[in-house]
């Protein structure tokens, strides 16, 4: 892909890679910008944490995925704190783009240039409150479309018809709460086919919608959040974090020189 060019941001590699490393609003403006531009290809974004990298690390085809993707952004505190260790001369900034920090920040941009949204995944009751909270904090935000799809993996005839449905309401934006890896998957096959800007969120559909608790903003901005989320939700969690980090650590400074000249590339 890369069709996308954003000659502006600074992208350098951690873990292998391309993170695009810029500050939260850049983020949104660049979202907004080529969303509403009537790109002629579709383009996926994907939220970086330790875990997404670690995950790419053991996984070739998620790695290649990532390599290839529109936009990496720095969604954990750790890979903040890697790529300014490891690419000290690029001057990078001290803060993440945070997932549901991008998804508030591009509702609330959005209303100016009446940007057409669509929400893609949670449970129906979590979309139900999700929809509610976006339109009472973002009262002339256009949600054109939301639904809930299985937690299996969608047969090719239900891709397509759903494919069908986004296409029909218009959206420019579509927004993918579908946990990682599988909404990294989703955003880039659907980024494929149709030219809208497909983000996978993460979480942000049930921290926005109020049916998961955030850390609060000191844990946030200490790197702590993964402790926070890790006591909230000890037996889901307990592998990812110990497993993950461990792995991260290796593999930003592993592969810290692999193929330099991506942070080059135009995008």
């Amino acid at each position: 892909m890369n069709h996308h060019s954003a000659p502006h941001l600074t992208v350098v590699p951690c873990a292998g890679v391309p993170i695009t490393a810029c500050r939260r609003t850049e983020a949104a403006r660049e979202l907004v910008r080529i969303a509403t531009t009537a790109p002629e290809a579709g383009m996926d974004v994907h939220l970086c944490n330790a875990y997404t990298l670690a995950l790419a690390d053991r996984d070739p085809a998620l790695h290649s995925m990532l390599r290839q993707a529109d936009f990496n952004f720095p969604d954990g505190m750790s890979v903040v704190w890697a790529n300014r260790l490891l690419h000290r001369a690029a001057r990078l900034p001290r803060e993440r783009v945070y997932g549901p920090d991008l998804f508030l920040d591009v509702f609330d941009l959005g209303q100016e240039v009446e940007l057409r949204h669509y929400l893609l995944g949670g449970a129906p009751e979590v979309l139900a409150r999700l929809r509610a909270e976006l339109l009472r904090r973002f009262p002339v935000a256009d949600v054109v479309g939301a639904e809930s799809p299985p937690f299996r993996e969608l047969t090719r005839q239900e891709a397509d018809e759903q494919l069908e449905r986004i296409a029909a309401s218009g959206a420019q934006i579509v927004w993918l709460g579908l946990g990682t890896p599988k909404q990294d998957w989703a955003a880039a096959d659907l980024a494929s086919r149709h030219p809208a800007v497909f983000v996978a969120v993460g979480a942000a559909f049930d921290f926005v919608a109020g049916t998961k608790r955030q850390a609060p903003r000191w844990m946030q901005r200490s790197g702590l959040e993964w402790l926070f989320r890790l006591a909230t939700e000890p037996r889901r969690l307990w592998r990812r974090y110990l497993f993950g980090n461990i792995r991260f650590i290796i593999a930003a400074t592993t592969r810290a020189d692999t193929n330099h000249r991506t942070a080059a590339r135009g995008r």
